[in-house]
């Protein structure tokens, strides 16, 4: 495994002030080693993970942190049957980088899983699975051959977003589960001689109206000099569509627009959000769309495939996404 893994998202930060961390580890084969979903009644709300063994030490192992970390806080962990989420609070600064904290809990991770591969490989199931192998230990790939993926969070009401996110993930993966006809990943859709990638409800290409959501930046600087009338008219009039039944199609990018996503959102009308970047494997909407999209009152589209590298949307890619609202809406 090389060290780029280790590069950092800001390479001049020393990483061992006071902080917040997200960490993410998965098992790259996706296999529900760590526990399994149970959803009673087919009611998401109480949906929680039954834990293996394995993934009892696993949990064992992040409560630990702290012990041997001191400046270290863990604010929120939640185990899901193929990876773990947990969130660290470094408190003070630190004699080392939390780099190295994170790589000693991935190593002590490493080792309680070839523990765990060995015994799996011994047991009946996997010798009968590999009845064709001389050594059943070689047939098994690592449990945790992957470094652990870490975000750090700075910006304004990020925390309190995150907390959510990881204590709502039994929740969604149940509900990706009982409706995975609006979570499952469509591909080669065409809408106006255009081929997007699709994520939620396609009946909402069905529609009677579509009207674009698209501020523009003489709105933005009117009201940057005293009038904001025309801007005001303009959200509002974006609302009072939707509330007629009119289908609002942007790739909502600018602050005001996401205001008038938010409005939409919480009055439960219906969108078509355009992506600036395509799906990832196992992609799940934000925590703000992912119910409204079960619901089946989302579509989200991307024309372009998914970049791992791409951190910030170009002016040309908005210029692009709101010529595709514009196509949509002369549907």
């Amino acid at each position: 495994m090389t060290s780029d893994k280790w590069h950092w998202q800001e390479p001049e930060t020393a990483w061992k002030g006071v902080g917040i961390y997200h960490v993410t580890l998965t098992i790259p084969s996706r296999e529900p080693l760590l526990g399994s979903l149970v959803v009673p009644d087919n009611d998401p709300t109480q949906a929680f993970v039954e834990r293996t063994d394995f993934g009892k030490e696993i949990v064992y192992i992040i409560g630990s942190i702290p012990n041997y970390r001191p400046q270290i806080r863990l604010l929120q962990y939640c185990l899901m049957p193929d990876h773990v989420h947990f969130i660290l609070y470094v408190q003070q600064e630190m004699p080392y980088s939390i780099k190295s904290v994170i790589r000693g809990f991935w190593q002590a991770a490493k080792k309680v899983g070839r523990e765990y591969n060995n015994i799996l490989s011994i047991s009946p199931n996997a010798i009968r699975e590999n009845k064709q192998n001389r050594d059943n230990k070689q047939s098994l790939s690592p449990v945790f051959s992957e470094f652990p993926f870490i975000r750090t969070m700075s910006r304004r009401g990020q925390l309190d977003a995150m907390m959510q996110y990881v204590k709502m993930n039994p929740q969604r993966l149940a509900t990706k589960r009982l409706k995975p006809g609006y979570f499952r990943v469509q591909e080669g859709i065409e809408i106006a001689n255009r081929t997007y990638a699709a994520v939620g409800n396609i009946a909402l290409l069905q529609a009677a109206r579509y009207a674009p959501v698209h501020v523009r930046r003489t709105m933005l600087e009117e009201a940057a000099h005293g009038n904001d009338q025309p801007l005001r008219d303009y959200m509002n009039g974006c609302v009072l569509a939707a509330r007629e039944g009119t289908v609002m199609v942007s790739p909502f990018i600018s602050d005001k627009e996401k205001e008038v996503l938010t409005v939409l959102l919480a009055e439960e009308r219906p969108v078509i959000l355009l992506a600036d970047n395509g799906f990832r494997d196992y992609y799940k909407p934000s925590a703000g769309l992912f119910d409204a999209v079960a619901a089946g009152r989302v579509l989200i589209l991307s024309p372009w495939e998914y970049d791992p590298n791409k951190k910030h949307v170009s002016r040309a890619d908005c210029v692009a996404l709101n010529a595709m609202a514009e196509e949509i809406s002369r549907l």
